[in-house]
């Protein structure tokens, strides 16, 4: 089996697109699996793909801007541009399947694939689709969902199906990272909370969070918090922890970026972080007690609909960035802490929202794509 994944810029769309090709080679021990990725130098494919250990090619593209942007002539040059680059790629190839997971970088790759005929097949995770997801709905073989909303945007798709999202956290390595988890706790007694403001990082969360913390590493010495910052704007948090003396305490640990994210995430007692349909998915799959922060700068402010779908089933605790000077972050973090009923009860409603059979039923999509 040949497969070319595609889809790019956060680890959002790039971590579906990991996870997918690693249930491939689940099952298929000898698939050849490449990328394609945008040539943005920010783009979380040049670091994540190059890191699981598959070939990644580049294409010039870029999203789109407000609708009388001058950059969208450059917009306009990469998308004629691209077309002929994925082209290339897929000629040179030859895959048996293309797959895409959202995000501008998919757009020229499964649009050259759907015109040559090869079968296509894309991933949307969020509740609000994306511009190339849409776009291509109506020219791909199959498109397969996380959200049963994100149907009705799609009216032109050949095919459409529920699946749940794509995850690292398949039933192995859940199973793998529970006793991770557990042998954690038998040897270090301390609760864990994670913090992560999303792959790049975010200014307004990560001061939030500072503001937070240096409330409560005092008022819990006993409790580890762990924050990734994002890389970005990981130097300036370092000075930000000097100048509180957040850099002092023991029990606090900066870092910018979680490549682990499958172990960190099953070893923790609380996770704050946002509502991106990733993660809320693996919250899920986890059965974790999180308190959510959406972020309040994406499309249709979709996170904040995620979490909010959530809440109102009584499955996680919610705090929007507005809240912050309020202490509505600190606080709702330390009742978490002082009340372990409540986290257990949060943790298993959670685990309702969870999709754990996801992996293999877009592989059995993918299976029916290639010997229809």
């Amino acid at each position: 089996m040949k497969v070319l994944m595609t889809g790019g810029g956060t680890a959002g769309h790039v971590n579906p697109a990991i996870a997918i090709a690693e249930t491939i080679k689940r099952h298929n021990p000898d698939a050849t699996i490449e990328f394609v990725s945008s040539n943005l130098p920010n783009d979380k494919a040049v670091d994540l793909v190059s890191r699981a250990g598959y070939k990644l090619h580049r294409v010039d593209i870029c999203g789109s801007f407000a609708i009388y942007d001058p950059r969208n002539l450059k917009t306009l040059y990469y998308m004629i541009k691209s077309k002929g680059q994925a082209r290339r790629i897929v000629e040179s190839f030859k895959p048996d399947i293309i797959i895409g997971t959202g995000g501008f970088a998919c757009y020229p790759v499964l649009n050259a694939g759907a015109e040559m005929g090869i079968p296509t097949l894309v991933h949307e995770s969020n509740a609000i689709a994306g511009k190339a997801v849409k776009k291509l709905a109506g020219k791909v073989d199959s498109v397969i969902t996380n959200f049963e909303s994100t149907t009705e945007q799609l009216k032109g798709a050949k095919r459409i199906t529920r699946v749940g999202n794509p995850s690292i956290f398949d039933e192995n390595k859940t199973q793998k990272s529970q006793k991770s988890q557990n042998s954690a706790k038998s040897a270090n007694s301390r609760k864990n909370v994670l913090i992560f403001g999303g792959s790049g990082g975010s200014e307004t969360m990560n001061d939030g969070v500072v503001g937070a913390l240096t409330y409560l590493a005092e008022k819990f010495p006993d409790v580890e918090f762990y924050h990734a910052s994002g890389k970005r704007d990981f130097e300036r948090m370092k000075s930000e922890y000097a100048r509180t003396g957040l850099d002092k305490r023991e029990n606090v640990v900066l870092t910018d970026y979680i490549y682990d994210m499958d172990e960190r995430m099953a070893r923790c007692d609380l996770l704050v972080c946002r509502a991106g349909a990733m993660t809320v998915s693996e919250a899920a799959l986890l059965g974790k007690t999180v308190v959510f922060v959406p972020s309040p700068y994406v499309v249709a402010n979709h996170q904040y609909k995620n979490a909010k779908a959530i809440y109102d089933k009584g499955a996680c605790e919610l705090c929007e960035e507005r809240e912050f000077p309020e202490g509505k972050l600190e606080r709702r973090i330390e009742e978490l802490l002082r009340d372990e009923a409540k986290c257990r009860t949060l943790g298993e409603k959670m685990r309702a929202f969870a999709a754990p059979d996801a992996n293999e039923r877009i592989y059995a999509e993918i299976k029916r794509l290639i010997e229809k």
